[in-house]
Order: C-alpha cells, then structure tokens, then sequence
C-alpha cells in the first residue's frame, strides 16, 4: 500500500520535470531565432490580410445584392403606379359614362 503513492509521487515528478524541460526549450527556440519570429509575425500579417480581403469581398457581394434589390422594388413601384393611375383613370370614365346615362335617362323620361 505505500509503494502506490510513492509511485504517484515519482510519476507526478517526472511529469512536471519534463515539461518545465519542453517548457524551456520553447522559450529558449523563441529566443534564439528572431528570424523565426519574424517570419511567423509576416505569416499573421498574411493570414490577417485575407481575412480582411474576404470580408470585403463578402461585403460587396450583399452590397451588389441589394443594389438589385432596390432596383426591383423601384420597378415594382413604378408598375404599381402605373396600374393605380389606370385604376383611377378607368374609375373616373366609368362615373362619368354612369353621370351620362343617368341624365339621358332623366332626358328620356321627361319627353
């Protein structure tokens, strides 16, 4: 029974050693290269740039689509115009062709 902490102890040493070890070796691998540093800052730089290209593009993809959008709607209110216009064109000749009949009608009866 004391064997199996001793263990857990043993393990839980060679565990934190060996990452304090890796641990290290990347700072010290980041410190030795600045040019690795450089390069991976140009890489971010890159990355950051198509990032910002895409969302340009992705914003004059819906800007384009809404352009459309507006210029259908302005036809569609331009047909509704017409087709009310019409509307009330044909509504005003047909009380003035009831106004006729009605007076030729009161013509007919006073004769």
């Amino acid at each position: 029974m004391n064997s199996r902490p001793i263990v857990l102890i043993f393990l839980l040493l060679v565990l934190i050693i060996t990452s304090q070890f890796e641990w290290k070796q990347q700072i010290g691998e980041a410190e030795a290269s600045p040019e690795a540093t450089r390069r991976r800052q140009q890489a971010l730089v890159l990355r950051e740039d198509a990032v910002k290209e895409k969302i340009i593009l992705a914003q004059e993809k819906n800007i384009q689509q809404l352009t459309e959008l507006i210029q259908s709607l302005q036809v569609q209110l331009l047909h509704c115009r017409g087709s009310n216009s019409t509307t009330s064109h044909s509504a005003s000749s047909n009380q003035s062709s009831t106004n006729d009949t009605e007076a030729e009608g009161h013509e007919i009866i006073d004769d």
